[in-house]
């Protein structure tokens, strides 16, 4: 196939299921529903320290046994930064966890998203600019306004809410499987192309060593825990993104890695997700 129309196809697919999932989410919950888990300040506080600090700093550790290429160090940098991913939810359904404390995070680290890597890149990078409404803004419109209209939608139009829900589900679960398929064949020649570099060995470092993370700091309730260990291992392609776009557009390898490593993380993590929905399962 075509690679024009294999990029239109990850394109479609992202936008599909990202409105997808947040209007599928705001259907079926309420405010209160996501608020309440966040009133936890103790398991607020340790979320944004595993997200901002300790994934940071397992990134320069990777790099500090790995010696990676400047390209790929840059890349491994701005994921690490970057939290708050919109698959969370649907991973967080994949485990069996509690999906209203997944939109809940999620909004957290998308918001803290935005205004720490603008601080924290340039520390971490030289010469890094960052506009921080590049970034805020397409987590606003694809993300935090489609969740909002769900929510209204469920406080005023209730049965809509509610026959709508599972038909957005249905769609957000075709378009992931269609992004994942069309994302490993549009970018497997950066993909293969990571292959010798230690490139993807540092992507997935870094990936499992989030959720390993995240899983260990979530508590001892289980749907808390996994969606803690899920949210922490998956990063926000989309802010690592624009801000390669903004500052690296002349260096391929630092879009490739990134790239690379979400469609590596999407595959890594559903697998996760799915053994941790067994372990829930069987222990039903």
């Amino acid at each position: 196939m075509d690679g024009a129309v294999l990029d239109v196809i990850v394109g479609v697919s992202v936008l599909v299921f990202v409105l997808a999932s947040m209007l599928s989410m705001g259907f079926s919950l309420t405010v209160p529903q996501i608020i309440t888990p966040l009133r936890d300040v103790r398991l607020v506080l340790i979320a944004l320290a595993v997200n901002f600090i300790a994934v940071p700093l397992l990134a320069y550790l990777i790099d500090l046994v790995l010696s990676l290429d400047e390209s790929l160090f840059i890349g491994l940098i701005l994921i690490a930064t970057a939290a708050g991913a919109p698959f969370l939810p649907k991973l967080a359904e994949v485990a069996k966890g509690d999906v209203a404390f997944s939109v809940g995070l999620m909004v957290l680290l998308m918001v803290v998203t935005v205004v720490y890597m603008p601080i924290a890149l340039p520390l971490l990078l030289e010469g890094v600019e960052i506009n921080a409404w590049e970034i805020a803004s397409s987590l606003i419109f694809l993300m935090i306004l489609p969740l909002a209209i769900g929510l209204f939608f469920k406080w005023r139009y209730e049965g809509v809410a509610d026959t709508l829900s599972p038909l957005l589900g249905q769609v957000s679960s075709v378009a992931i499987a269609l992004l994942v398929v069309a994302g490993v064949i549009a970018n497997w020649s950066a993909i293969v192309g990571l292959i010798g570099t230690r490139g993807i060995v540092a992507a997935v470092v870094l990936i499992i060593g989030g959720l390993v993370i995240g899983y260990v700091s979530g508590g001892s309730q289980s749907g808390t825990r996994s969606v803690m260990g899920l949210g922490t291992g998956q990063r926000n392609l989309s802010a690592a993104l624009v801000v390669a776009a903004q500052n690296f557009s002349d260096d391929p390898d630092v879009l490739a890695f990134i790239i690379a490593a979400a469609i590596i993380g999407l595959v890594l993590l559903m697998l996760a997700g799915g053994e941790l929905g067994r372990r829930v399962e069987e222990s039903n």
